[in-house]
Formats: C-alpha cells, structure tokens, sequence
C-alpha cells in the first residue's frame, strides 16, 4: 500500500514526470511548485517503495476546495493510489473546515468518473469544449461534506 504524504519540493522532479505523462497539455514546473508550502494549497504525493506514483493538488479559497489536479503513473494505475489521494484529500479538506471540494474530469474519462463517484461526488454540470487536444466536455463533480451545502 501507498503512502500519502505532503509533497515536497525533492520531488518536484517525479511530480513532474508524471505529470507530463499523463496530460496532454502539463503544467510547468513552476505552477506545480506554486503548490507547495502554500496555506491555501493542499498538495499530496503517494509514495510507493519510496518512490513518487502519483500526486494530487488542490487550492482553497474560504470554505472551497478546488482540485486542481489528480495523477497517477501509468504502472501504478489500478491499486488504489488515485482513492487513497481522494481519502486524503477528503481528509485534508475535513480538518480545514470545507463545505465541498470539487473538480473537473474530461467526459470521456469513464473510469475517473466512476472513482469519484465511489469516493461520493456528484456530476454538478458540464464545461462545454473545455478541453483542448483533443476537445471534450469537462463533468463537474463536487464532493459535500455536509447537507446544507447541497440545498444552496
């Protein structure tokens, strides 16, 4: 099992890596580094023998948490990395005091989807051609952590 930890700026180099693996258009370096030791960021690595697997960000604005990206290595996919990032993230979120945390994942992306819908996010909308190369929808989904943030 993984071990989901506050990323640092030693891996910074591994972040990035995957990240360019797994996107078609990737964030630099610099705006992943943004994301470290920033209060109103939550920035997680998973740790597999020691190893970077994958990573998650997120930015907070008051009660709101954005999740700004979430990767997995391609040989680390499908043994619970990208959930367990969720969990902790979820976690992270709880201890701040958010009302929800939310996202946007490409339409096409059944198996992200199906994820977030395990870990209780709800499809919120649609960000018409909001992707590029190729262009796709985005699916919003947020995550409520409590029942009055859902009648709002």
């Amino acid at each position: 099992m993984a071990e989901i930890v506050p990323a640092r700026e030693d891996m910074l180099d591994e972040i990035e890596a995957i990240e360019r693996l797994c996107f078609s258009q990737p964030w630099t370096r610099g705006a992943l580094r943004s994301q470290l030791d920033a209060e109103s960021h939550i920035f997680l690595a998973a740790l597999h023998d020691g190893a970077v697997a994958g990573y998650a960000g997120a930015q907070t604005v008051l009660d709101e948490c954005y999740i700004s990206n979430i990767a997995v290595a391609p040989r680390f996919r499908r043994q619970g990395l990208a959930e367990a990032l969720l969990r902790e993230m979820e976690r992270e979120c709880r201890g701040r005091g958010m009302a929800f945390m939310t996202l946007e994942v490409r339409a096409g992306n059944a198996p992200a989807i199906a994820l977030y819908e395990k870990c209780g996010f709800l499809r919120c909308g649609v960000r018409a051609a909001y992707y590029f190369d190729p262009r796709e929808d985005a699916v919003i989904m947020t995550r409520f952590f409590n029942s009055q943030a859902k009648k709002d």
